[in-house]
């Protein structure tokens, strides 16, 4: 089979929507915006390829200006799904891209028409994509393999159709729009053809990047509070505790909701979970640079300090039982206060494990739920250790 205008467009239209379901179907899956978008511009690509076949009809508004009228409405879907993706707001500038378009309108018919069409869609083109492709730079954080891809392939798209612009400038240039004739417009459709493509692989592997990292996050995250759990705390928790030294002393805190049950019963287990979660944006607020906070599991949470001292462990534990016994007051009304003991080590040695840690912090915890609750109670595990509770 020849690779004639007539079966180039045939194929962009089939795998134009081949990449609209899938990415459509994709999306029923991970719920990604930017997918639905995407999908929206290839599904436009394949009606926008089907009305192209009619130019040789005839039918010039239809198959021409309307046709690559819709080439340029799904690289701005292609633009908008990035922007999506990269959380980065769109400008009401763009809508002059549209207006620009419209004023096609009023091109007299003649050789002139087509060259002018073909260099106004070219820039256009070019524009959207290689501004979407911007979108997708590091910027201090990466977005993964996939949209380093995405990013490079809408780069050389916008290139391409750079360099397409270019010749139209040139006197005697054959551009016949209505009859697919010239060079240019052969070379646009074998390019059209790769690009989609490369960017309908390259959207794929980024969503399915992000879904990965999506998935870890959810892993490593207590799903009520979205917090650390224990998992990831142990995951991440090494670097902190190897770090301690005498100059150096980390620490940990176990806290606990004193009376956790008694919201329970009397309100319910939803206003039992809105209280955790209430302490879990406590616990974040509050939380100094560099620390680490995970819910273990229950009411119980627990914070690792860095580079701590007795004075910032009291302080930081009295900040959250204040805190924390203001907003359940307000909330709940309980026979008898609902809020927090908190057991506190300090260390300036790496400890055994974060489990022996924990145990650690489990004595200092109970001393506060025998002394009264409602109090921190810490020990002091350092070289040069004394005696303090508070």
């Amino acid at each position: 089979m020849a690779l004639d205008p007539l079966t180039l467009l045939t194929m962009t239209i089939a795998l134009a929507l081949a990449a609209a379901l899938y990415l459509a179907v994709e999306w029923r899956t991970v719920r990604e915006p930017a997918l639905l978008l995407w999908s929206a511009g290839f599904a436009l690509i394949s009606v926008g390829s089907t009305l192209a076949l009619l130019r040789s009809s005839g039918l010039l508004v239809i198959g021409i200006w309307f046709a690559n009228g819709l080439l340029i409405i799904s690289h701005g879907l292609f633009y908008a799904g990035v922007a999506r993706f990269t959380e980065t707001k769109l400008s009401r500038a763009w809508l002059l891209v549209a207006a620009i378009w419209l004023a096609m309108l009023l091109l007299p018919e003649g050789p002139q028409w087509s060259k002018t069409m073909l260099l106004v869609n070219s820039l256009l083109i070019a524009l959207i994509t290689i501004r979407a492709s911007f979108l997708l730079r590091p910027k201090g954080k990466s977005f993964g393999a996939g949209a380093a891809q995405l990013r490079f392939v809408l780069l050389g798209h916008g290139l391409f159709y750079i360099a397409k612009a270019i010749p139209v400038l040139v006197p005697g240039t054959l551009i016949d729009l209505a009859s697919f004739h010239g060079l240019i417009i052969q070379i646009s459709l074998v390019e059209g053809v790769m690009a989609l493509m490369l960017i309908a692989l390259s959207m794929t592997g980024t969503v399915r990047i992000r879904r990965e990292q999506r998935i870890e996050r959810l892993a490593a995250r207590d799903p009520l509070t979205a917090m650390y759990n224990r998992r990831a705390l142990e995951a991440r928790a090494p670097h902190l505790l190897n770090a301690a030294a005498p100059a150096r002393p980390g620490a940990l805190l176990l806290i606990d909701i004193d009376n956790f049950k008694l919201v329970n019963d009397l309100h319910g287990h939803a206003a039992g979970d809105r209280l955790l979660v209430a302490l879990g944006e406590v616990i974040r607020v509050a939380l100094p640079e560099g620390a680490l906070a995970a819910r273990l599991g229950g009411d119980e949470f627990v914070i690792l300090l860095k580079n701590t001292s007795t004075e910032q462990i009291v302080e930081l534990g009295e900040a959250l039982r204040e805190r924390f016994r203001v907003i359940a007051a307000e909330e709940f009304a309980t026979p008898e206060a609902v809020t927090l003991s908190v057991g506190a080590s300090l260390f300036d040695q790496p400890p055994a494990s974060l489990a022996a840690l924990i145990e650690q912090g489990d004595v200092a915890l109970y001393a506060s739920k025998r002394g009264g609750r409602d109090s921190i109670r810490l020990v002091d595990r350092t070289a040069s250790a004394a005696p303090l509770a508070g």
